[in-house]
């Protein structure tokens, strides 16, 4: 090359090879500075799109993975409620059958009564149970419900069994007659808005089911044919006796929770006084088929479980008051064992409010159960998410610590290279001396 002195081409071949090798230094630090082989758009535009949308995956499902943690924290608060009315009511049904014993005084039931009716204010303190400051089981978060009637089937009758069939023909499961005779006595027991009411009559020769049933309850319960359909539940399904077979229903007139009806209890003594049995464990095997509710809008509980929009549990907790359970009425009033008969009654009431508080503890924990799949397959997929997402995104640091050192080297040898080209040009002048 011609020796110049205005353009010293070596020195700036020099210079932009030292500034290759600063950027590559840059880089490299950055890099390994930061653990991650794409720090910006510039290093990769696609694989940092990707991984962008990746991050925002990850953070979406951490986030739902906790909004499952804190549902799931919500419904052992309104277990913890239903657990504890589920006691009480063990509880009080041992009182009500320890007060159905006549060897109690007025005095004793009277006890009893007090007792009962502490606890039945308990159940409704449980039901007004907060979780961040939202009410769980006071009835304000059931899901969209028809207003329904109290149906209580009975499978223990014939399946024969028509409505209006005399009680001195009704016969039992397996086609034994019960042995009611026309001089025996009928009694019914009802509970309803609180209040328990007993009525008794003669069988008589053409004394038939539906009619004694209505005269007994002043209308307020009636008889339906025996069917394998014993009506609508409150999300309008039809409803089936569980043997599929068919059975007499009895259903309230007034529908919802101020008509509702529980404790129905029928037996028969004869014209001595003696208790008959073998019908009475017929009679007595009325059991709620279809609760009574009021209409409501679907005020189910959402949980945001996922990372799109309606992926959620939706978790329908029902009225948890002693009156939606029929142990107390609007004006305050609650049921009696004052006597042997109003006793019996609470009996078949306390076991009616039960199964009620069983049906929903049965709904939470399997919302429980559910919510801890949902944690697991969330924290699993924000795992993989993440595993993807640093294939992507992070640095070998072996590899980068590699290119530093390289880089390193290479700088240093510019810039003496540089120092070297620069000095060149000196050299014209030993031409001009």
């Amino acid at each position: 090359m011609a020796m110049v002195v205005k353009n010293n081409m070596s020195a700036i071949n020099t210079l932009n090879t030292l500034n290759k090798n600063t950027n590559a230094l840059k880089k490299s630090l950055e890099k390994v500075s930061s653990g991650m082989k794409i720090n910006s758009a510039a290093d990769d535009a696609s694989g940092y799109a990707i991984s962008e949308r990746m991050r925002v995956q990850i953070r979406s499902l951490d986030q739902a993975n906790q909004n499952a943690q804190n549902g799931g924290s919500m419904m052992k608060v309104a277990e913890g409620a239903v657990s504890s009315t589920v006691e009480i009511l063990k509880t009080l049904k041992e009182k009500a059958v320890s007060a159905a014993n006549d060897t109690n005084t007025d005095s004793d039931r009277a006890t009893i009564q007090k007792e009962l009716d502490q606890s039945i204010d308990q159940i409704n303190d449980n039901a007004n149970v907060t979780f961040n400051g939202k009410y769980l089981v006071d009835g304000s978060h059931n899901k969209k419900v028809t207003q329904t009637t109290t149906h209580m089937t009975n499978q223990s009758l014939f399946t024969g069994t028509h409505a209006d069939a005399r009680l001195t023909a009704l016969q039992a499961r397996n086609g034994d007659s019960l042995n009611i005779h026309s001089t025996d006595t009928v009694t019914v027991s009802y509970v309803k808005d609180g209040k328990t009411y007993t009525s008794s009559m003669q069988v008589g020769s053409d004394g038939q089911l539906d009619y004694i049933v209505s005269k007994l309850t002043g209308g307020a319960i009636t008889v339906k044919g025996a069917d394998s359909k014993i009506g609508l539940d409150a999300s309008t399904n039809q409803v089936y006796t569980a043997s599929g077979e068919n059975a007499i229903t009895l259903s309230t007139g007034t529908s919802g929770i101020d008509g509702q009806i529980a404790g129905f209890t029928m037996y028969i003594t004869d014209n001595k006084g003696n208790v008959n049995k073998s019908a009475n464990a017929s009679l007595d095997a009325f059991e709620e088929s279809i609760r009574a509710q009021n209409s409501s809008e679907d005020n189910s509980i959402v949980l945001q479980v996922g990372t799109k929009a309606g992926q959620s549990i939706k978790v329908g907790l029902t009225d948890m008051k002693a009156t939606a359970l029929g142990l107390q009425g609007k004006d305050g009033s609650t049921i009696s064992v004052a006597t042997q008969e109003k006793a019996n009654a609470a009996i078949n009431a306390l076991d009616a409010a039960i199964q009620k508080a069983l049906d929903q503890q049965t709904t939470i924990g399997a919302a429980e159960s559910r919510l801890e799949y949902t944690q697991a397959n969330l924290t699993t997929a924000s795992e993989n998410v993440t595993s993807a997402e640093s294939v992507i995104r992070d640095a070998d640091m072996a590899k980068e610590m590699t290119n530093y050192t390289k880089n390193n080297v290479l700088l240093q040898a510019a810039q003496s290279m540089l120092s070297q080209a620069n000095q060149s040009s000196s050299n014209v002048l030993s031409l001009l001396q």
